[in-house]
C-alpha cells in the first residue's frame, strides 16, 4: 500500500490550538475540548494511506486545484498538495488545514 507523509501546516496547528482554547475556557468543558482537539489530529493521520478518499470541494478555485474536504465532528479539514512517497522521511507530503465546518464549501 502506498503511503503518504501527513504535515499539518502552522496555520491549521493555530486554529487546533484557538478550538481547543474556545471549548476549554469560552465553553468551560476542557475534556471536551482534549477531545476534539485528540479526534482532529487522529482523523489527519489516518490519511497517510488513501487520502484521495474523501471528495473534493465544489467551489473554485478550490476543485480545480483538486483541494479535498474530511469532516471530523462539525469541522472540515482540507487537504491538498497529496504526493505519494517511498521513503517515510522524504520531505513532500500532505498538507492539512482545519476550517469550522459553518463555512461554505
Amino acid at each position: 500500500m502506498e503511503r503518504y507523509v501527513v504535515d499539518i501546516t502552522d496555520d491549521a496547528l493555530v486554529d487546533m490550538e484557538a478550538l481547543y482554547e474556545h471549548i476549554a475556557k469560552k465553553l468551560q468543558a476542557s475534556e471536551n475540548a482534549m477531545g476534539q482537539y485528540n479526534r482532529i489530529a487522529d482523523d489527519i493521520l489516518t490519511l497517510e494511506s488513501f487520502p484521495d478518499r474523501y471528495g473534493l470541494l465544489e467551489c473554485e478555485p478550490e476543485h480545480s486545484l483538486g483541494i479535498h474536504k474530511m469532516v471530523v465532528d462539525n469541522y472540515y479539514v482540507r487537504n491538498e498538495n497529496i504526493e505519494p512517497t517511498g521513503d517515510v522521511n522524504d520531505e513532500k507530503g500532505v498538507i492539512y488545514e482545519r476550517n469550522h465546518g459553518a463555512q461554505e464549501y
